[in-house]
């Protein structure tokens, strides 16, 4: 099966090479609109088939969107990385252009590809997707519940002193530093609670340090992450193209689930060979509850920035 990756900078590159070393698909096509950029990513990483043994076929092409024909995932990575001090509504306007741009671009090659979104503002980008394609909502998902699931669940490992790989948690809510929701109540480590470990203190710092981490990768590397975003997007695209029915936080269309409509916002989902299969509908406590209707609110004001753009 072919995916392709809109965008070879840092992520895209990340996330085309996990999926080739994993052998995730048979064919990854790496699309930017720099001169001879995605081609030389994509000899890079086919140069590492020898070493690492991976049979998949690699390409790159800039902007030439017939290359990208057949495609069953599509994902957009493109647009202006998140800058110290910039926070995601900044990107809106610059980012919400291209994002939409490049939607139709594949679509025209691809009309049955589903489309997984990366591009900041995430959830406002993954909306965006879904109103200018008119396409239904299982083939429209935003990554981010993804990462910063992965990020909570390092934090909790670290924590621990355990395993990340045994430790079972999740992220709902915006893809911002202000609007996530990590669910400590829910966390666990090989099915027993994490609070039977950790102190109310260190769930919070956890919590805490999950909500700014990106924001402190972007201080210290002095743009975004690259590494975790990347395998996080190869992590989803596995659930689809083998359908695995993994449960992942994804931002996708709400229609009355969680007491919200017409808003992609993150949330469990089941994924697998429709792309959305299910959203999962887990029982939130009030206060969990008045934390989600928060974030929706934010995501909502970044989404009335798009009004110039549909």
């Amino acid at each position: 099966m072919k995916v392709t990756i809109v965008g070879a900078g840092n992520v895209g590159a990340t996330c085309a090479d996990v999926i080739s070393y994993r052998g995730i698909a048979s064919e990854v096509v790496l699309l930017d609109i720099k001169e001879g950029f995605a081609e030389g990513k994509a000899l890079d990483i086919s140069q590492c088939a020898t070493t690492t043994g991976f049979n998949t076929k690699i390409s790159g092409t800039t902007n030439d969107y017939a290359k990208t024909a057949g495609s069953s995932v599509v994902v957009i990575t493109s647009g202006i990385p998140r800058k110290p001090g910039m926070t995601r509504e900044e990107l809106i306007g610059i980012n919400a252009g291209i994002v939409k741009n490049v939607a139709e671009n594949i679509l025209a090659h691809s009309p049955n590809a589903i489309i997984v979104v990366v591009s900041n503002p995430m959830d406002t980008m993954t909306y965006l997707a879904l109103k200018a394609t008119g396409l239904p909502k299982n083939r429209i998902i935003g990554m981010g519940g993804a990462l910063d699931s992965s990020r909570f669940k390092t934090y909790l490992s670290q924590a621990l002193n355990k395993p990340a790989n045994d430790i079972h948690a999740m992220v709902i809510g915006g893809h911002g530093d202000t609007t996530m929701i990590p669910l400590t109540r829910l966390a666990a480590y090989n099915g027993v609670p994490v609070s039977e470990f950790l102190s109310e203190e260190q769930l919070a710092k956890v919590a805490a340090d999950t909500m700014v981490g990106g924001a402190t990768l972007t201080s210290l590397l002095g743009t975004s992450a690259w590494y975790a975003p990347g395998a996080s997007v190869a992590f989803l695209v596995d659930s689809i193209l083998n359908d695995q029915k993994r449960m992942i936080p994804c931002s996708v269309l709400l229609e009355g689930e969680y007491g919200q409509s017409d808003i992609c916002i993150g949330v469990p989902c089941i994924i697998g060979k429709n792309g959305l299969e299910q959203i999962v509908e887990i029982e939130l406590y009030d206060a969990e509850k008045a934390l989600f209707a928060k974030s929706a609110d934010a995501v909502r004001s970044m989404n009335d920035v798009l009004e110039s753009v549909l």
